[in-house]
């Protein structure tokens, strides 16, 4: 009998040493769509697919007022602390997990005064004593079937995507950062638009009443006049509200209150611009860039590696150990006074399998769902940076004839102001030629901002700025 179980345990010992595998299916990485790499489809104007999208792309706005509100963001930002802190959990676990690879052990100690009976040889009730007692236990499995192994897997992978999400979230803060501001400027300077159309307003209608006063104009130009005015005045508040949430936003970005706007972004009135094309890339280097992208394939392999846990626990896990106790008494003399035991410990856990094969179930469903989503996650990839350019794209166009327009309208309105003067059109003429030059040129404002924004956009879905942040 003590044969069988002697070469029992040598051939699990030695199996242990030499396996070199572990349950459950390795992983591979998902192949991408051969139609994702190469040139976007988008041929937006003013972008470059030859360049790489640089580490710092806010930097090519060279505002220095910009380059200082990221810095601040990276390092204040909640959410970057929230996400911070889930991955110093997540590398808690992979470290908990690697645990499993090292023997585990319980000590035990204590002492006593009292009477012990069953130390007690003479005869009456047993004298009062001090007695003591240590033990020291030691266990540790062996990884037949490498749960162990997969589990250690699945953590680490774990660990990745969390970083990865961690990359993810820095992306977002740098963008929004840069956006927030880029958006702040230029409601500052759609105000200065709104407030020399006031101006310009204004100007009218004190020379239309001063010629109704002379008798050259009619009452009624003076209240057309009135109208275009008030019109120009109702423009201001809203994009003052505008301008004060924003500045609000980038402080919350920057872990700030309402009450500590930084005042270098509040006192500027002339959005950033970038001196040159967009450096974009292509598809292939998008996909290896963004971390949403990373985040994804590391949470297959993380699922992938739980399969292997979940086919180990159809096995047996087996343990090996060993126990030592310590037992002094007071009263007992010579050869009696200590005891201690030691020796070696086999256990055996013998999993209950239709309970183990729901959760292989489980685990293959779960890796199916996460490989779908990779899928999912790429192609939105893709699609954001199709959509962010194209949108780019169509907001430069739609500048570039409003600006024609508001030229345009420049001239009319001074064309008409001449001949207004001389007496050869009506003052319904001049208003309307004014009217038009106020819509177009704020039209031109808000046409800037879209510029803006969807430049931010287009770095956005890129997936740039994790790079150079993580060197902080």
């Amino acid at each position: 009998m003590f044969s069988t179980w002697r070469t029992t345990f040598l051939a699990m010992a030695v199996a242990a040493l030499t396996t070199a595998c572990a349950s459950g299916p390795d992983y591979h990485a998902p192949v991408l769509p051969e139609t994702a790499a190469g040139p976007f489809v988008s041929k937006a104007a003013q972008t470059d697919t030859a360049a790489s999208l640089p580490t710092d792309w806010w930097k090519l706005y060279d505002d220095p007022t910009l380059d200082g509100l990221v810095q601040e963001a990276f390092s204040a930002n909640t959410n970057l602390r929230v996400a911070l802190a889930n991955l110093d959990r997540a590398r808690a676990i992979y470290k908990e997990a690697r645990g499993g690879l090292f023997p585990s052990t319980n000590v035990s100690g204590g002492a006593g005064y009292g009477r012990d009976q069953t130390t007690w040889t003479g005869t009456g009730q047993a004298p009062t004593q001090w007695s003591y007692s240590g033990g020291l236990d030691v266990s540790y499995e062996l990884d037949l079937f490498g749960r162990v192994r997969r589990d250690i897997e699945a953590a680490r992978d774990d660990t990745d995507a969390v970083a990865a999400a961690y990359d993810a979230a820095r992306v977002v803060v740098v963008a929004e950062t840069t956006r927030t501001y880029v958006d702040a400027c230029t409601y500052g300077e759609s105000i200065d638009v709104a407030r020399s159309s006031i101006e310009l307003a204004r100007r009218s209608l004190d020379l239309i009443s001063s010629q109704e006063h002379a008798g050259s104009a009619s009452h009624l130009d003076v209240e057309r006049a009135s109208v275009t005015l008030a019109q120009a005045e109702a423009a201001l508040p809203p994009l003052q509200g505008q301008r004060d949430a924003t500045l609000f936003e980038l402080a919350a970005l920057m872990g700030r209150t309402p009450s500590q706007v930084p005042e270098s972004a509040r006192a500027c009135t002339k959005a950033p611009e970038i001196a040159g094309v967009l450096p974009v890339g292509d598809g292939t280097a998008l996909l290896r860039r963004r971390p949403d992208v990373r985040q994804a394939e590391r949470q297959l392999a993380a699922d992938t590696a739980r399969i292997g846990v979940a086919v180990a626990d159809l096995y047996p896990r087996v343990s090996l150990g060993a126990s030592g106790n310590y037992l002094r008494n007071d009263y007992l003399k010579g050869n009696r006074t200590l005891s201690f035991s030691f020796g070696p410990l086999i256990s055996w856990t013998f999993p209950n399998t239709m309970v183990a094969r729901s959760r292989i179930a489980q685990a293959k469903a779960q890796n199916a769902a996460s490989l779908a989503s990779f899928d999912g996650t790429v192609l939105n990839a893709l699609k954001e940076s199709e959509q962010s350019l194209s949108a780019y794209s169509a907001a430069l166009q739609q500048r570039d004839a409003l600006i024609e327009a508001r030229n345009r309208a420049e001239n009319a309105f001074r064309l008409a102001d001449q001949r207004y003067r001389a007496g050869s059109i009506s003052y319904l003429d001049v208003i309307v030629a004014q009217n038009s030059l106020i819509d177009t040129k704020s039209q031109v404002a808000a046409a800037d901002q879209r510029v803006g924004s969807t430049r931010v956009s287009v770095f956005k879905a890129l997936g740039g700025g994790w790079e150079q942040a993580s060197k902080q």
